[in-house]
Protein backbone atom coordinates (compact mmCIF):
# COMPACT_ATOMS: atom_id res chain seq x y z
CA UNK A 1 0.00 0.00 0.00
CA UNK A 2 1.78 3.67 -0.67
CA UNK A 3 0.93 6.29 0.64
CA UNK A 4 -0.67 9.03 -1.52
CA UNK A 5 0.13 12.79 -1.34
CA UNK A 6 -3.01 12.87 0.75
CA UNK A 7 -2.09 11.46 3.69
CA UNK A 8 -1.82 13.26 7.08
CA UNK A 9 0.38 12.38 10.14
CA UNK A 10 -0.37 12.21 14.19
CA UNK A 11 0.29 16.38 14.21
CA UNK A 12 -2.51 16.84 11.48
CA UNK A 13 -4.97 14.47 13.23
CA UNK A 14 -4.58 16.42 16.71
CA UNK A 15 -4.66 19.63 14.83
CA UNK A 16 -8.36 18.67 13.77
CA UNK A 17 -9.89 16.25 16.64
CA UNK A 18 -10.19 17.76 20.02
CA UNK A 19 -9.27 14.46 21.15
CA UNK A 20 -6.07 13.17 23.39
CA UNK A 21 -4.77 10.39 25.15
CA UNK A 22 -6.25 8.04 25.94
CA UNK A 23 -9.27 8.64 23.46
CA UNK A 24 -7.64 9.58 20.15
CA UNK A 25 -8.42 6.49 18.32
CA UNK A 26 -6.96 7.25 14.86
CA UNK A 27 -2.94 7.60 14.10
CA UNK A 28 -2.26 8.36 10.82
CA UNK A 29 -4.58 8.90 7.68
CA UNK A 30 -3.08 7.10 4.71
CA UNK A 31 -5.17 8.74 1.78
CA UNK A 32 -7.99 11.53 1.98
CA UNK A 33 -9.92 12.96 -1.25
CA UNK A 34 -11.33 15.57 1.02
CA UNK A 35 -14.75 14.67 -0.98
CA UNK A 36 -15.97 11.53 -0.35
CA UNK A 37 -13.97 9.01 1.30
CA UNK A 38 -11.01 8.58 4.13
CA UNK A 39 -8.57 5.71 5.12
CA UNK A 40 -6.89 6.23 8.63
CA UNK A 41 -5.01 3.41 10.94
CA UNK A 42 -5.71 3.14 14.35
CA UNK A 43 -2.44 0.21 15.79
CA UNK A 44 -3.08 -1.37 18.88
CA UNK A 45 -1.02 -2.25 21.25
CA UNK A 46 -1.09 -4.43 24.23
CA UNK A 47 0.27 -1.77 26.50
CA UNK A 48 -2.83 0.52 26.69
CA UNK A 49 -4.47 0.49 29.61
CA UNK A 50 -8.01 -1.23 28.18
CA UNK A 51 -6.73 -4.13 28.10
CA UNK A 52 -6.36 -4.36 31.99
CA UNK A 53 -9.79 -5.38 32.03
CA UNK A 54 -10.88 -6.28 28.46
CA UNK A 55 -9.92 -9.23 28.76
CA UNK A 56 -7.17 -10.10 31.26
CA UNK A 57 -5.25 -13.16 29.68
CA UNK A 58 -7.53 -12.17 26.50
CA UNK A 59 -6.89 -8.56 25.40
CA UNK A 60 -9.72 -8.26 22.75
CA UNK A 61 -9.74 -4.49 21.70
CA UNK A 62 -14.07 -3.22 22.91
CA UNK A 63 -15.96 -2.70 19.96
CA UNK A 64 -17.37 -0.01 20.96
CA UNK A 65 -13.78 1.54 20.40
CA UNK A 66 -13.90 0.42 17.09
CA UNK A 67 -16.85 2.55 16.43
CA UNK A 68 -15.46 5.47 18.03
CA UNK A 69 -12.50 4.56 15.84
CA UNK A 70 -14.78 5.37 13.02
CA UNK A 71 -16.60 8.11 14.03
CA UNK A 72 -13.09 9.76 14.71
CA UNK A 73 -12.12 9.13 11.11
CA UNK A 74 -15.30 10.36 9.96
CA UNK A 75 -15.21 13.48 12.21
CA UNK A 76 -11.70 13.94 9.98
CA UNK A 77 -13.35 13.56 6.64
CA UNK A 78 -16.01 15.92 7.82
CA UNK A 79 -13.23 19.31 8.22
CA UNK A 80 -11.88 17.95 4.75
CA UNK A 81 -14.71 17.85 3.25
CA UNK A 82 -15.64 21.19 4.69
CA UNK A 83 -12.10 22.87 4.83
CA UNK A 84 -13.37 23.44 8.13
CA UNK A 85 -10.50 24.93 10.40
CA UNK A 86 -10.28 24.19 14.40
CA UNK A 87 -11.47 26.05 16.59
CA UNK A 88 -13.92 28.14 14.57
CA UNK A 89 -16.34 27.32 16.23
CA UNK A 90 -17.01 23.70 14.64
CA UNK A 91 -17.64 20.40 16.38
CA UNK A 92 -18.73 16.72 15.28
CA UNK A 93 -20.44 14.76 17.46
CA UNK A 94 -20.67 11.25 17.10
CA UNK A 95 -24.75 11.22 16.79
CA UNK A 96 -25.36 7.58 16.25
CA UNK A 97 -24.98 4.02 14.47
CA UNK A 98 -26.58 2.22 12.59
CA UNK A 99 -26.37 -1.51 11.27
CA UNK A 100 -23.14 -2.17 13.32
CA UNK A 101 -21.71 -5.62 12.55
CA UNK A 102 -18.87 -7.34 14.46
CA UNK A 103 -17.10 -9.91 12.43
CA UNK A 104 -14.07 -10.57 13.80
CA UNK A 105 -11.67 -10.09 17.01
CA UNK A 106 -9.52 -7.15 17.03
CA UNK A 107 -6.07 -8.14 18.91
CA UNK A 108 -3.19 -6.17 19.95
CA UNK A 109 -0.45 -6.13 17.68
CA UNK A 110 -3.22 -5.50 14.82
CA UNK A 111 -3.48 -2.51 12.63
CA UNK A 112 -7.21 -1.60 12.19
CA UNK A 113 -8.03 0.35 9.04
CA UNK A 114 -10.52 2.21 8.79
CA UNK A 115 -12.25 3.08 5.94
CA UNK A 116 -15.47 5.56 6.19
CA UNK A 117 -17.19 6.93 3.24
CA UNK A 118 -19.54 10.18 3.16
CA UNK A 119 -23.28 9.66 1.74
CA UNK A 120 -25.03 12.56 2.71
CA UNK A 121 -25.55 15.44 4.91
CA UNK A 122 -29.60 17.22 5.84
CA UNK A 123 -29.23 20.04 8.11
CA UNK A 124 -25.82 19.64 10.06
CA UNK A 125 -26.47 16.05 10.54
CA UNK A 126 -23.83 13.64 8.29
CA UNK A 127 -24.34 9.89 7.14
CA UNK A 128 -20.88 7.96 6.82
CA UNK A 129 -20.37 4.74 5.89
CA UNK A 130 -17.30 2.46 7.61
CA UNK A 131 -15.52 -0.19 7.44
CA UNK A 132 -12.64 -1.17 10.13
CA UNK A 133 -10.47 -3.90 8.57
CA UNK A 134 -7.81 -6.03 10.07
CA UNK A 135 -5.21 -7.47 7.33
CA UNK A 136 -8.05 -6.70 4.69
CA UNK A 137 -10.56 -9.14 6.22
CA UNK A 138 -13.49 -6.98 7.88
CA UNK A 139 -13.84 -6.39 11.71
CA UNK A 140 -16.50 -4.45 11.84
CA UNK A 141 -18.75 -1.83 9.37
CA UNK A 142 -21.34 0.69 10.62
CA UNK A 143 -23.33 3.41 9.43
CA UNK A 144 -21.78 6.63 11.42
CA UNK A 145 -24.15 9.52 11.90
CA UNK A 146 -22.53 12.98 13.25
CA UNK A 147 -24.32 16.16 13.91
CA UNK A 148 -21.94 19.29 13.06
CA UNK A 149 -22.10 21.86 15.46
CA UNK A 150 -21.12 25.18 16.63
CA UNK A 151 -19.61 25.81 20.04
Amino acid sequence: MSVSDSAFNIQEVMRLLPHRYPFLLVDKVVSCDAQTKIHAVKNITVNENLFTGHFPGNPIFPGVLILEALAQAAGLLGFKITESKPGANDLYLFAGVDNARFKRQVLPGDALHLHVTFEKERRGIWVFKGRAEVDGELACSADIICARRET
